[in-house]
């Protein structure tokens, strides 16, 4: 296969497997088609009042302040004197958008709603508002639109700040909530002279929802236990007193008004959310007015947390919910339809699969329905309600088990297509290492008649399986996945003389070496699965790496060189083992990084200048200055603006300029200076320096000069290597230009050796993720690193920031490989398919640790971990060609193609 064909080909099967585990895991619930149902009896309330604190945790509204005054008194007043109370347990992803789809139209989204963004429905859906007589809103341009666009007929009715008032570098996001307590009020006062706005408030099911986003907007810029987020809970507590006084003024204390407080997700520590962690998915609920039960008093209560101790709440009666829950709460206590957006699925899937096939949930089957309800019946007839009502709780568990069932009818046959997808590929790549980059098979003749067979087989497989897809109205991507195996295995079994001569070679060779060589194999990719759970592992890993050269004798060749290597990897090492993102900024450690960067640019433009190399010339000397200045203004920006935002002066304009000015002339710099191989790797750091200190908070400035060092060492330690090994060298480093034509015919075969290579690839982008405090999680990211940018809320900007801070270690480290690929004279293709192999052999690992049962943080966790690793293989593959441009291409000189691919 042509190296553009196979790269192409990896790269859309490595698309497929990683959008499979949304497609298997998180489809959309929604089945249309209901008819609305409605309760026959008079709703307690006409009316209700929705607040939604964006981003409150739990924790942060019910815990008492250090002199035991509650955080939020009049809410505390109203969960004891008044309400009922409890945590709203939300799903993943803990994002606004679900959170607030879950609230209000009672469903859980499927994921794609977060990639599709916050303002269009990528499916429709009904609402409480849509059901609702009148709906008036006020809050995020990002929330409520997507409410009026999914309502039938004008009766949503949005009130929306401008998008740029949701500035993270704002003098106090809290004003966006007095926004909105201050517009309610004047809604409420004008409709006293707009007799047609007052009837309409006066009308039944009318739902008022405020939506609050000071507090999330005040966690994500100062984090959850700052003074800003403390303090402006106070004010959302100050402000939701005088919002339900007004409106019980207003009506003339009717007792006819229900009042919900409640948020769509918490918050980590460090001012992100996204994933499970309990910080992000308890939210507080606190429901009072009409139709609402009064406090009740209990002596016990247990929950499996400790939340009732510390909250000094043992003795009021706690009610958890779902949070889609909440949705048919709102819609009983004004007497509208629950929202239409599930229903249950047996009909749906029995139609869609062959009689033969259907398996039904044999829990709840027509006769177990039938049998339930008969004794529902009979028990209100006899007037045993405990048991009627017992009985019928028993039911909506049974249904809610059988809608999962349903829901999840296919995914263990979606999910073994994948796993026979991925094991098939993984196979495919390891023959052709094998057939095409070593001397383990010798060329055998293809018989063209077997060819002939094994083809029209498996096109007679893919027919029948399409046909079985197709009777069964199967969406489309159950083609893709279905099918993907086909090709995989087609292209493996056409190696079968392959297979036969590697197990006779294989056979030939000593056991106990090969068994050896295989558990080391084995032991090194486990140790970078268990990285992914704790960090720690990669010390262990490097401290390992450390002695790599005192195992294979390289002490002996090259002292200088293997000490350096040592300490690097122990420099190295030191870094999974600090803080995870959350940690309190440190800009001095930021600034010190720069500063570094300068000094040891300084000693190797002074080397630079001392050497003898005939190719040195002002205008190379000129662009290592420039790229010198850049990392220095990037220092004074990043020292800037965090004085200009910690004194809530906002971003400075010229410091945002100029951020963006650097990450636009960083790699038209770094294209402009020489190619030979360590002048050009020197100016790729300081170009990728210049704008990884923009993105810097703390010490994760410290790593890519740490981890540049070693990938130094490591290019230098290899061509030991190739001298322990006895294969020729190439000229001296000092000298290699990455531009020189290479001679194909030079190339040489794959050594065991060689997988060493590609493993320690392997490791140092791993290494590179990790290294500078993220943990194999979505909510990974501090938005505090993109503030020298932008500070307006704007997630996809933002996510495309955090995403090229993480790309920048995995540049060095891809460009530290083709270094390595062409000094010791393999071609790109051969280590980069080894290290494809040791990619995919991880991504098939946790995509069977992949769950969905336990706790949501173990299911986002499991997921993250998938996504985590089958990006980084994508990404890998991208780095490859990135690589090859950033050392090879120079503008503005002529220049020779490189010819180190086969």
């Amino acid at each position: 296969m042509d190296i553009p064909v196979f790269i192409l080909a990896g790269l859309l099967v490595h698309c497929v497997f990683l959008v499979s585990i949304f497609d298997i895991y998180f489809s959309s619930p929604l089945v249309h088609g209901m008819t609305p149902q409605q309760t026959p009896l008079p709703p307690p309330a006409k009316r209700l009042v929705l607040f939604v604190a964006d981003g409150l945790r739990a924790d942060s509204l019910y815990e008492l302040n250090s002199n035991g005054t509650p955080r939020a008194p009049y809410l505390r007043s109203i969960l004891e004197n008044n309400g009922s109370w409890g945590i709203s347990h939300t799903r993943v992803p803990t994002e606004s958008r679900p959170g607030h789809v879950a609230l209000i139209a009672g469903f859980y989204e499927d994921v794609s709603a977060v990639a599709k963004g916050w303002k269009e429905n990528p499916v429709e859906f009904d609402s409480v508002f849509n059901e609702s007589k009148y709906t008036w809103s006020w809050g995020s341009p990002d929330i409520l639109p997507m409410f009026a666009k999914g309502a039938t007929g004008d009766h949503v009715y949005t009130f929306c700040y401008a998008a740029e008032s949701e500035d993270f570098g704002a003098e106090d996001a809290a004003k966006l909530d007095i926004w909105v307590f201050d517009h309610v009020k004047s809604f409420f006062n004008s409709s006293r002279s707009n007799q047609t706005l007052f009837s309409a408030l006066n009308e039944e099911k009318v739902v008022l929802f405020l939506h609050l986003l000071g507090i999330d907007t005040n966690g994500h810029a100062h984090r959850p236990d700052s003074r800003e987020y403390q303090e402006n809970i106070k004010q959302v507590d100050e402000g939701v007193k005088e919002i339900a006084s007004l409106i019980d003024d207003f009506y003339g204390n009717d007792g006819k008004t229900a009042f919900i407080l409640t948020s769509d997700h918490g918050m980590t520590d460090w001012g992100s959310h996204g994933a499970g962690h309990p910080s992000e998915t308890l939210t507080p609920l606190i429901v009072w007015g009409a139709g609402v039960n009064y406090p009740q008093q209990v002596t016990s209560q247990f929950f499996e947390d400790n939340f009732l101790k510390e909250w000094k709440l043992e003795n009021l009666k706690r009610i958890d919910v779902n949070q889609a829950d909440v949705a048919p709460l709102m819609a009983s206590l004004i007497g509208v339809p629950f929202p239409l957006n599930s229903v249950v699925k047996m009909s749906q899937k029995k139609k869609t699969t062959l009689s033969f096939l259907f398996t039904p949930f044999k829990p709840l089957s027509d006769s177990e329905q039938i049998n339930l309800l008969k004794k529902i019946r009979l028990y209100i007839q006899q007037q045993k309600y405990d048991e009627a009502v017992a009985l019928c709780k028993t039911l909506i568990n049974l249904a809610l088990e059988g809608l999962s069932y349903y829901h999840k009818y296919d995914r263990l046959f979606l999910g073994l297509s994948i796993a026979v997808g991925f094991v098939g590929w993984t196979t495919y790549v390891i023959l052709v290492i094998i057939k095409a980059h070593t001397n383990l098979t010798k060329t055998v003749p293809t018989n063209e008649k077997k060819s002939t067979v094994l083809f029209y087989s498996f096109a007679s497989a893919g027919m029948i399986i399409a046909f079985f897809l197709l009777i069964q109205t199967c969406p489309w991507t159950y083609y893709v996945y279905c099918l993907l195996p086909v090709p995989v295995w087609y292209a493996v079994l056409r190696e079968i003389p392959v297979i036969q001569d590697l197990a006779t070679n294989v056979l030939s060779l000593h056991m106990g070496q090969s068994i050896g060589f295989l558990l080391v194999c084995i032991l090194g990719i486990e140790i970078l699965v268990f990285s992914f759970f704790y960090r720690s592992a990669l010390t262990i890993g490097l401290l390992v790496f450390a002695g790599w050269p005192v195992i294979t004798q390289l002490w002996i060749q090259a002292k200088t060189k293997a000490l350096i290597w040592t300490l690097l990897c122990v420099l190295l090492a030191v870094f999974p083992l600090m803080p995870v993102v959350g940690r309190e900024p440190n800009i001095p450690l930021v600034i010190a990084a720069g500063l570094l960067t300068l000094l040891i640019s300084f000693f190797s433009l002074a080397s630079l200048c001392k050497s003898e190399n005939k190719y040195r010339d002002n205008e190379d000397l000129k662009v290592y200055f420039y790229q010198m200045f850049s990392v220095a203004l990037s220092t004074y920006v990043v020292s800037s603006t965090h004085n200009s935002l910690k004194n809530k002066q906002g971003l400075p304009v010229m410091n945002q300029i100029i951020s963006w000015m650097t990450l636009v002339s960083s790699p038209v710099l770094l294209l402009l200076s020489p190619t030979f191989l360590f002048q050009r790797l020197f100016s790729i750091l300081l170009s990728l320096m210049s704008t990884y200190l923009l993105f810097s908070t703390g010490y994760e400035a410290l790593f890519p000069l740490a981890l540049f060092g070693l990938m130094f060492a490591w290019i230098n330690m290899e061509q030991e290597a190739l001298q322990h090994y006895g294969l020729s060298l190439k000229p001296k480093l000092a000298v290699f230009n990455f531009t020189c034509a290479v001679d194909i015919t030079q190339f040489r075969q794959l050594h065991l050796d060689d997988v060493r290579r590609s493993f320690f690839f392997v490791f140092f982008i791993v290494t590179a993720f990790f290294g500078t405090g993220n943990i194999a999680s979505i909510n990974s990211f501090d938005p505090a690193s993109v503030y020298c940018f932008l500070t307006v809320f704007s997630p996809f900007m933002m996510g495309g920031l955090l995403l090229l801070k993480v790309a920048i270690p995995f540049v060095l480290v891809s460009c530290a490989f083709e270094a390595v690929q062409v000094t010791t004279q393999l071609s790109s293709k051969s280590l980069f398919l080894i290290v494809l192999v040791i990619s995919d052999i991880m991504a098939l690992h946790f995509f069977f640790l992949v769950q969905d049962y336990g706790s949501w943080l173990d299911i986002g966790t499991s997921i993250s971990h998938y996504v985590l690793v089958m990006s980084l293989t994508i990404f890998m593959m991208v780095m490859n060609g990135l690589a090859q441009l950033l050392t090879t291409q120079r503008l503005g000189h002529p220049r020779r193609t490189k010819h180190h691919s086969t």
